[in-house]
């Protein structure tokens, strides 16, 4: 027998050498030079066939049983060559702003300057005494009958022998002169700090009448003192 004899396989016959008792392609046993043992019908049915069409059954379900056991042990998706899809962004919309009518600047105001200090103090009361021209009944409101008392102090020699006295009347934010300070000349010691003066009170009430006054105390031109009182009926 040469090498180029050959046996059909009965079973799906493809040629297999002569030297062959299997089937290369299908499994199924082969009886060299018999063909006539080959079965009739399309599938075997001796013992032997179908033992090695079982085997070969057995084999590719086991296969296929164990692909899917691996499968599910490893259920991750490949990724490997997959491009990852990007992660959308949130688009910033701009949106366009109001438009505003700018506000007027206001104007700024002045402000007023602060009063400055005056160097001396004046003091109201119903009483004095005239040695120390210490005030007693210190107040800033009088009536018919009582003594309007005031004394004038100041931190240094007064350095004139009179100190002019203006008082005002204030009503409704407005001030009117009741007495001036030249008509209002009182004498002072030139060396002193410290000078008093009292009068009735009926006499100043009857003069200029109840109501709000500022007295203000000067020292030639320059003012040293003021204070507010009074007058009642």
């Amino acid at each position: 027998m040469t090498g180029d004899d050959t046996v059909e396989c009965f079973n799906c016959g493809r040629p297999n050498p002569a030297w062959a008792h299997v089937c290369r392609y299908c499994g199924v046993p082969l009886v060299a030079g018999n063909p006539a043992a080959a079965p009739a019908g399309p599938f075997p049915t001796d013992q032997r066939s179908l033992l090695s069409m079982g085997a070969a059954i057995g084999t590719i379900i086991a296969a296929v049983v164990l692909g899917v056991i691996f499968s599910n042990l490893n259920p991750t998706d490949p990724t490997v060559g997959v491009a990852a899809s990007p992660t959308p962004r949130p688009s910033i919309t701009v949106r366009p702003s109001a438009s505003t009518v700018p506000e007027p600047t206001p104007t700024p105001q002045a402000t007023p300057a602060p009063t400055p200090k005056l160097p001396g103090t004046l003091t109201f009361g119903t009483g004095r005494n005239r040695s120390t021209c210490e005030i007693s009944g210190k107040t800033d409101t009088f009536g018919p009958g009582s003594v309007f008392a005031h004394t004038v102090t100041l931190g240094e020699a007064f350095g004139v022998d009179r100190l002019g006295e203006e008082v005002v009347r204030v009503k409704d934010g407005k001030e009117t002169v009741v007495q001036s300070r030249d008509d209002g000349a009182v004498p002072a010691p030139p060396k002193g700090k410290v000078v008093c003066y009292a009068v009735g009170s009926d006499g100043l009430i009857s003069s200029w009448g109840p109501g709000t006054y500022v007295m203000r105390i000067y020292r030639g031109e320059d003012k040293i003192a003021q204070a507010t009182f009074k007058l009642t009926q």
